[in-house]
């Protein structure tokens, strides 16, 4: 076995961000961590994490918690690398959950997990498993349904899930919707694996559109971002001016 695999599901280094604890993971070893918690078969809980998740968590006591609690943060963001570093600390690189949603369904095609897709418009995430079946043919669609985060709808939904026996399960409620409902229901659920994935279900039915590569790995993917969607204009300041501005305030080192 190569030594940068992860041999268990049990807790990773982590790095503390403005209250908020993100796990020091890479891509592959995020993928042996999600192999191990399938096996294993007690439910667990992924966020994947950017600067607009640090700061929501900073009013919100209980997305705050619901974080801290789950099983993995990824560092889905840039900023909160150069956070970690600023801190004194290390995070080794960025999981974008926009690219693991992509890396997963690979590796469940390969060991036959059954793969549930939840949320988004109507339509999108059966149009996103679709795709990713396609992509990758041994990936057992367990099941794809628009659903929502509603208290009056839940257990509706949780039977649904249940009935379907996925290994993974994958919600596209946005945040931090998605994560809250993930954290309420998880143990009911029974599903090894549950994440939030925001809107990678758009990415991967072609609704919406990536920045390109080279985007990305300038770290200006929220340039993009506003530049297609003005729109987010508010939320693209939180992520980069307020958050930037509330690290550097915040001094000191990382936990």
């Amino acid at each position: 076995m190569n030594s940068s695999r992860v041999a268990d599901a049990s807790p990773r280094p982590s790095v503390t961000i403005l209250g908020v604890r993100v796990h020091a993971l890479t891509l592959l070893q995020t993928l042996d961590w999600i192999e191990a918690a399938v096996t294993a078969r007690r439910p667990r809980q992924i966020c994947t994490a950017n600067p607009e998740f640090v700061m929501a968590a900073r009013h919100d006591a209980e997305f705050r918690a619901v974080l801290n609690a789950a099983d993995l943060v990824l560092p889905d963001g840039v900023g909160l690398l150069w956070a970690a570093r600023r801190l004194g600390a290390h995070l080794p690189e960025r999981v974008a959950g926009s690219d693991l949603i992509y890396r997963l369904a690979e590796r469940a095609g390969a060991l036959g997990w059954r793969v549930y897709s939840m949320g988004a418009a109507e339509g999108v995430a059966a149009a996103a498993a679709e795709r990713l079946r396609a992509l990758y043919p041994g990936l057992v669609v367990a099941g794809a349904f628009a659903g929502d985060p509603s208290p009056a709808s839940a257990s509706a939904v949780v039977a649904g899930v249940r009935a379907a026996r996925p290994d993974v399960l994958l919600v596209a409620y946005g945040a931090p919707a998605q994560d809250k409902w993930i954290a309420k229901h998880k143990d009911e659920l029974d599903v090894p694996l549950s994440m939030g994935v925001g809107g990678s279900f758009d990415f991967v039915a072609g609704v919406a559109r990536r920045a390109p590569v080279w985007v990305q790995r300038a770290g200006l993917e929220w340039l993009h971002r506003l530049w297609r969607q003005p729109w987010r204009a508010r939320r693209i300041f939180t992520a980069v001016v307020e958050f930037p501005l509330a690290v550097l305030l915040a001094g000191g080192k990382s936990d």
